[in-house]
């Protein structure tokens, strides 16, 4: 190997991609390198240019990416790669490259990329993500076809589901359907009416109403059948399939030819099939809660739900349905808690009350074990009834955050829970609470609005949140100037990065030089995302994820911003989770010297959308004025 092929080697070594790759395959890459020397302002490649049949990397100088406006886009130092995204695409570079400096290059031709990089699939997913970085718009059908035909990312896999349903008419008893059943060898029987299923029959069904003699054995299925059925398309992925049968507390899906009920029957999916498919047990963690006599064994459930993301991380289960899962389990232990809490009070509930998760969870984004933030609502009552009511309520309340403590959620700092008098209030309280946030929009009731704002029922009667959805909207009609005050908020936490572009840390206090990925990266998306959201008056969507993905649908001229912001929360609800688990904390402070290149590119990709969405906001909230 010649002197020159060794220094390349040298070099690449300590830079990803080039050091996820073996020896061999590092020292053939060097052998055939080729070395440009760039002086200053002179251009590398134009926009518009025909794209070469390589890639470049920086050895010394600096090279700067321009748009057609001559604004700079990009600044590339020592290691950094630029020019793939266009040899990946094909086409022209819709960039301009041209050193900054003096520089020394690194060109490394496509046949060299194919051959020892997207063959190796640490290397090749870090060159996806130096991709992807570099796009503004990464959610084009182009793109994805990339993203595709590379097989860089991995969906879910389609549930295997039993294509030979066992059926029987409605006009069949509940003897002959349970004949039938024994006879197949299997635990559930489909009432279909012209081959569309109306109704499902379990053995728990045979167990719960006809051996209690609730209902006769003569009777007909439809006596005792559950339906309407939930029903989904073949397409439908395990953890799909997983998510559905926990929201909707039960054991079978019907796959219809096109996901609804009114369409021929074609298979069924159980519980059973889902374990065996996937050894999840994310069904088996919820029964267990639904068994569960003390918090002692719920916090034994709950340390296991912390396995069960380490597992789903592990086999590349996207994020957002990890976060929905897991926010299924921890929603059945605070029900169980909450009925547990229930019964050891001296009397039942004097009213009707809904249990409120607040803050993350109520987005549905909890998946470490956090402190807990919730708040209770209870129907109106007579005056001369409402400080036993009251009472009454902060007692249960003070019950179910102390077992949700045993648990593992730490108590809220800030004390936003249940038991305390501020968040425990009648219907009409919490309207007048909100209406006072939202028509004094000063800083202390900003931040709160930006807390309960993000609120998701959890248990007891869904009316009273309704009802209190519906006055929070009513108030906010009749402040227009409310949203300019949020919009505002939402800019707080601008991109964080220096003008050097070095990540901005904590300047003093127990994490000083960490950085904050939950204010300084998650939280000016999650506050876009519900700026945005309200100003449609959409009351059911609290999922930042979902919001941004509702909002493509109402405004497509601004959908690729949107979902850059989908992707690059993803990107950050995956990393804080993952540095959480290794370091067994929250995950919110992140020690930088010990991020590799790769996950720093990640985290500066996910700014982009910040700076995106922000840029936005301003724009359409009229706020550079007041900025």
């Amino acid at each position: 190997m010649n002197t020159i092929a060794l220094r390349i080697h040298d070099f690449l070594k300590d830079f990803p991609p080039f050091n996820l790759l073996t020896k061999s395959q590092l020292l053939a890459i060097s052998n055939a390198v080729d070395v440009h020397y760039i002086e200053n302002d002179s251009i590398v490649f134009d926009i518009n240019q025909g794209i070469e049949q390589h890639f470049y990397v920086v050895k010394d100088g600096a090279i700067g990416l321009f748009d057609q406006n001559n604004k700079l886009i990009d600044h590339c130092d020592d290691g950094d790669i630029f020019g793939l995204r266009a040899l990946i695409r094909k086409g022209t570079y819709t960039l301009k490259a041209k050193a900054i400096e003096e520089s020394i290059l690194y060109s490394i031709s496509s046949e060299l990329l194919n051959t020892y990089i997207t063959t190796n699939a640490e290397a090749s997913q870090f060159l996806m993500q130096s991709f992807v970085a570099n796009t503004k718009v990464i959610n084009n059908s182009e793109d994805s076809a990339i993203l595709t035909s590379n097989a860089l990312y991995s969906d879910l896999q389609s549930a295997d589901y039993s294509k030979h349903p066992i059926t029987c008419s409605i006009t069949t008893t509940v003897k002959e359907a349970s004949l039938i059943m024994t006879d197949n060898h299997v635990g559930s029987i489909v009432v279909v009416e012209q081959e569309r299923p109306i109704g499902i029959i379990t053995d728990k069904d045979l167990r719960t109403k006809i051996a209690t003699g609730k209902y006769n054995i003569n009777d007909l299925v439809s006596s005792i059948m559950s339906s309407p059925v939930i029903t989904y398309p073949k397409t439908i992925t395990v953890a799909a399939a997983q998510i559905a049968m926990l929201r909707h507390k039960i054991t079978h899906l019907c796959i219809t030819e096109d996901g609804t009920a009114n369409t021929k029957l074609i298979g069924i999916l159980s519980e059973h099939d889902i374990i065996v498919l996937r050894e999840h047990n994310a069904s088996a963690l919820i029964k267990e809660v639904r068994r569960s006599k003390s918090s002692e064994q719920l916090k034994v459930i709950r340390n296991r739900a912390q396995d069960l993301i380490r597992r789903y991380l592990d086999q590349n289960i996207p994020i957002d349905f990890v976060a929905r899962i897991i926010s299924s389990i921890n929603d059945a232990i605070t029900q169980r808690i909450i009925d547990i809490a229930i019964l050891k009070m001296p009397t039942k509930p004097p009213s009707k009350f809904a249990w409120l998760s607040i803050g993350s969870q109520g987005r549905q984004e909890q998946l470490l074990l956090t402190d807990q933030d919730n708040a209770l609502v209870f129907e109106d009552v007579d005056d001369t009834a409402l400080e036993a009511t009251k009472f009454y309520f902060l007692e249960l309340a003070k019950r179910i955050n102390t077992n949700l403590e045993t648990v593992g959620f730490e108590l809220c700092p800030a004390e936003m829970m249940a038991n305390n008098p501020k968040w425990c209030l009648s219907l009409t309280e919490w309207g007048n609470q909100f209406h006072k946030w939202i028509t004094t929009p000063d800083q202390n009731n900003l931040m709160l609005c930006t807390i309960f704002f993000d609120y998701d029922y959890v248990y007891g009667d869904k009316t009273l949140v309704k009802q209190l959805s519906e006055r929070i909207f009513q108030s906010i009609d009749s402040n227009d100037i409310f949203l300019t005050y949020l919009g505002r908020n939402a800019l707080q936490n601008p991109p964080p990065l220096s003008f050097f572009r070095q990540f901005l840390v904590e300047a003093d206090g127990a994490h000083k030089d960490f950085f904050d990925i939950k204010a300084r990266a998650m939280m000016p998306l999650v506050d876009a995302a519900r700026l945005l959201i309200l100003s449609y008056n959409i009351k059911s969507v609290n999922n930042t994820i979902e919001r941004y993905e509702k909002l493509a649908e109402l405004e497509p001229q601004n959908k690729d911003t949107y979902l850059f912001c989908v992707d690059a929360f993803k990107d950050l609800l995956h990393f804080r989770t993952k540095q959480g688990l290794e370091n067994k904390d929250s995950g919110r402070f992140i020690d930088l010297e010990s991020l590799d290149k790769r996950n720093r590119l990640r985290l500066k990709r996910s700014f982009k959308a910040v700076k995106n969405i922000q840029d936005l906001i301003t724009t359409r909230f009229k706020l550079s004025q007041l900025l």
